[in-house]
């Protein structure tokens, strides 16, 4: 089992930034991919970053490229959010998930996730 715990959400601004991390746990070997997503009310969950352990590989939605930075630290097995130029419309609860196999740079849909956190909330106000 794979445990992961997000931190660094709050209440920002438009124009601000805040910065997600995601703590990994339990047997964190056993994961090659670590992911952002996020679900505003009413809304299903969508992606906004990948990042590949290994190679440092990411892939951003295109709501969120140039804005957002996912970044990780391999040795402590932890992934980091780092939004900037926030907007009205980037509120939503921001989940980290993580893959037990290589899947490819890119993929973004729920299903191909296997472990994921328990959320935290962003709020941008305009």
């Amino acid at each position: 089992q794979v445990q992961l715990v997000e931190s660094g959400g709050g209440l920002v601004q438009a124009g601000g930034s805040l910065r997600l991390s995601c703590a990994a746990s339990g047997r964190t070997f056993s994961t090659y991919v670590m992911a952002w997503f996020r679900q505003a009310p009413g809304k299903e969950r969508e992606f906004v970053a990948f990042i590949r352990w290994s190679s440092g590989g990411t892939y951003y939605a295109d709501s969120v490229k140039g804005r957002f930075t996912i970044s990780s630290d391999n040795a402590k097995k932890a992934a980091h959010l780092q939004m900037d130029s926030l907007k009205a419309e980037d509120t939503a609860v921001y989940y980290c998930a993580a893959a037990t196999r290589p899947i490819p740079v890119g993929t973004t849909t729920t299903g191909d996730y296997d472990y994921w956190g328990q959320g935290t909330q962003v709020t941008v106000s305009s």
